[in-house]
Order: C-alpha cells, then sequence, then structure tokens
C-alpha cells in the first residue's frame, strides 16, 4: 500500500500500534496481552459440517530499520482445539517520491488443523483442497480489510482525508 505521509509519520503510527491495531482488525476481537502482544479471535470457519474459531497470540515488534515483524506466540491457559498458527509476517517501510511512503508486507503462514474421524474418511486431495481454498479466502478478506483500515485510521489520526481507492 501507498500513503501520502513522510517516512517519520509512518514510523511513528506503526509503532504506536496499541492505539490502532484492536480498532483495525475489527471484526475480529483483539485482547492485549502485554505492550507488544495480543490475543486475537480471527473468527468462525468451516466446511463439512467441521468449524473452528481460531483464537492465536500475537507479538508485534518495534520497528526497526525500517522493519516490522508480528509472530505468533503461545496464549497464556490456552490449549487450541484442533489447530496449529505458526504467523509470521514482515513489513517493511520503503521511501517513496513526492512524500508518499510505501508498505510491503509478507506473511509465511503455516495452519496445521486435526480433524475428527469422519471428515478423515473423506479423499485427502478433497480436504486439503478445500483446507487451501478457505484458507486463501480468509486471508484475502483479511488482508483486504485489515490493508484498507489501518490506511483509514493512519489518516485519521493525521486529519488527513482519505484518498479515493484507485
Amino acid at each position: 500500500m501507498e500513503v501520502y505521509a513522510s517516512m517519520e509519520q509512518v514510523e511513528a503510527y506503526f509503532n504506536n500500534h496499541a492505539s490502532w491495531f484492536s480498532r483495525c482488525a475489527e471484526p475480529m476481537k483483539v485482547n492485549p496481552l502485554s505492550e507488544n502482544s495480543y490475543a486475537l479471535v480471527v473468527g468462525k470457519f468451516g466446511a463439512f459440517g467441521y468449524d473452528v474459531e481460531p483464537k492465536i497470540g500475537l507479538e508485534l515488534s518495534t520497528l526497526q530499520d525500517r522493519k516490522y515483524h508480528i509472530r505468533t506466540i503461545p496464549l497464556p491457559d490456552y490449549q487450541a482445539p484442533g489447530y496449529e498458527v505458526d504467523y509470521k509476517s514482515l513489513t517493511r517501510l520503503i521511501d517513496g517520491v513526492d512524500g508518499i511512503t510505501r508498505v510491503e508486507w509478507e506473511l509465511d503462514l503455516v495452519v496445521e488443523l486435526h480433524f475428527p474421524k469422519f471428515i478423515q474418511r473423506l479423499p485427502h486431495a478433497l480436504i486439503q483442497s478445500t483446507g487451501d481454498r478457505i484458507l486463501n479466502q480468509i486471508v484475502h478478506q483479511i488482508s483486504r480489510r485489515l490493508t484498507h483500515q489501518v490506511k483509514k485510521d493512519f489518516y485519521k489520526s493525521l486529519n488527513i482525508p482519505f484518498p479515493p481507492r484507485k
């Protein structure tokens, strides 16, 4: 994404995630765990009559060298029922031209689901393709929504009108 603001303004915003992360992650439920970590309930998803409501712990690093990391952390007193998530992301801030800062995001996501026996009777290829499709939809939907919300919130924090979508 591109934002019409200086690198310093974008860095200051990202480093103050306590002021925007919970609000921008909606409709996901977010609860702070510490100064740099959150419990996040992603939503309810499923197929073949089997639903999960993933809840993960995320730790957000402070910005260093214009890079910002987020990774999964264990949630206190919580054992995920039937799934494991390993989330790692890297956000880079890049100086652009004419006061534009570019924000690039990379995601490394591994999700393991432990299905009940009635699902394991289905063909493995069907289970795999359905799981991949659902996961891709979730990541795409959350990424688009979160990007839009962060950008909108960033401009609002600076009292700058939100530019129209291209």
